[in-house]
C-alpha cells in the first residue's frame, strides 16, 4: 500500500497494574492515507494517541512514528507530527494569527517565515477574514479550523485529530471533513482520525480500525469489511409494497439468489447474493401488489459495527454507547 509511517506491535498500556487501556495493539498506517480509529469513549483511542506522541510510556510492545520511537525521542516525533485534541485550547486574548505565530516560534520557525506561514494556513482553512480577531470571540467551528491551522503551521508529516468535529453544526462538520480530505490529497499528509462518529469516519477514511475495550478487533476499508462480514448476503434490497401477502413473500423467496426476506408492515428487506432488483420488482407486480419504492442498500459502518458486536454483552460495544467525552481545554504541547 505504500510506506508505513505509523507502526505498533503488541502495544499495551496498563494503569495501576489493574486497568488495561490498550491491549496488544498491532497496527500499520501508511503514508498519505486517512485512517479512522473508531470506538466508543473508554475504548483506548486517546491512550493510544498519547503513546504515539510520547506523552505516556507503553507498558509493553513497540511503537514507531515516522521511523522514530516516541518513548525515546518524543521531541523529534512532535516536530513531525501535528496534534489536534478534542477540545482545543488557545490564548483567548490573542488573535488567531498571533496564536499561530506563537506556535511557530515555539517550533523555532524564524519570525518572517512564521508570519508568512500563519497567513498561508489561515487561508488554507478559510479563516483569513478572522486572522486579526481575538480567539475568545471565535465560534466552536472557527476554533477547530484554527486548531487545524495550528497543526499545519509546522508542516507535519502526520496529523492526529482526536474527535475533531465535536460541537460543530452539521454544515460545519461537512466543510471540516472536506478540508481534512483535501489536505490529505493535496499535501500528501497522513491523517489519523479518532472518532466515535460512524458516519463521519465513513465519509473520509481510506481504512478504519474498530477499537473496543482496548483491543483492535478489525482493520480494513468499508467495502472489504462489509464483504467479509456479509459474505452470505452481500446485497440487500429495500422494498415498499402494498399489500404484503403470503403469495408475495413466497414469490420473493423463490427468486434465484434471494436468501432472506424480512417484512415489517409494507416494508420488506430482501437479502441477496446478487443484484436481484429487477426480479424483485417483477415479483411484486406479479403478486398483484403496488410497488411504491425499491432501492439497493450497501452496508456501511453502522451495519458493520453491529455485526461485529452481535451477541456481545458489553454496553461499550454498542454504537448506542458512543457519546462525546468532556475534557478541559488545555494548550497542547507544540
Amino acid at each position: 500500500m505504500g510506506d508505513p509511517i505509523i507502526e505498533t506491535n503488541g502495544l499495551t498500556k496498563i494503569y495501576d497494574n489493574v486497568h488495561t487501556a490498550v491491549n496488544q495493539l498491532s497496527l500499520t498506517i501508511y503514508r498519505g492515507e486517512v485512517f479512522g480509529l473508531l470506538g466508543p469513549n473508554g475504548a483506548g483511542k486517546s491512550t493510544t494517541i498519547r503513546m504515539l506522541l510520547g506523552l505516556t510510556e507503553p507498558t509493553s510492545g513497540t511503537v514507531r512514528v515516522c521511523g522514530l520511537d516516541p518513548t525515546r525521542d518524543p521531541l523529534s516525533v512532535k516536530r513531525r507530527v501535528g496534534y489536534l485534541p478534542d477540545d482545543v485550547g488557545f490564548y483567548e486574548d490573542m488573535t488567531g494569527k498571533e496564536n499561530l505565530i506563537y506556535t511557530a516560534r515555539l517550533n523555532r520557525i524564524p519570525p518572517d517565515e512564521a508570519e508568512a506561514r500563519a497567513d498561508e494556513v489561515l487561508r488554507r482553512v478559510g479563516l483569513e477574514h478572522a486572522a486579526d480577531k481575538r480567539v475568545g470571540a471565535y465560534s466552536r467551528g472557527m476554533r477547530q479550523r484554527l486548531g487545524l491551522a495550528d497543526v499545519l503551521i509546522k508542516r507535519p508529516e502526520v496529523a492526529i485529530l482526536d474527535e475533531p468535529t465535536l460541537g460543530i453544526d452539521p454544515e460545519g462538520i461537512r466543510e471540516f471533513l472536506d478540508l481534512i480530505r483535501s489536505l490529505s490529497r493535496d499535501e500528501k499528509m497522513t491523517v489519523l482520525l479518532s472518532s466515535h462518529q460512524l458516519y463521519q469516519v465513513q465519509q473520509i477514511c481510506d481504512r478504519v480500525g474498530l477499537f473496543v475495550q482496548g483491543r483492535l478487533l478489525a482493520v480494513g476499508d468499508i467495502h472489504g469489511l462489509a464483504a467479509e462480514l456479509f459474505a452470505d448476503t452481500p446485497m440487500s434490497v429495500e422494498v415498499e409494497a402494498e399489500p404484503v401477502t403470503d403469495a408475495l413473500l413466497e414469490r420473493l423467496r423463490g427468486i434465484d439468489g434471494v436468501v432472506s426476506v424480512e417484512a415489517n408492515g409494507s416494508l420488506l428487506e430482501v437479502g441477496c447474493q446478487r443484484d436481484a432488483s429487477a426480479d424483485i420488482a417483477a415479483a411484486v407486480v406479479g403478486a398483484g401488489a403496488s410497488l411504491r419504492r425499491l432501492s439497493a442498500k450497501t452496508y456501511g459502518l453502522d451495519e458493520i459495527y453491529h455485526r461485529y458486536f452481535e451477541g456481545r454483552d458489553s454496553d461499550a460495544a454498542s454504537p448506542s454507547g458512543f457519546a462525546p467525552s468532556a475534557r478541559p481545554a488545555v494548550r497542547r504541547p507544540s
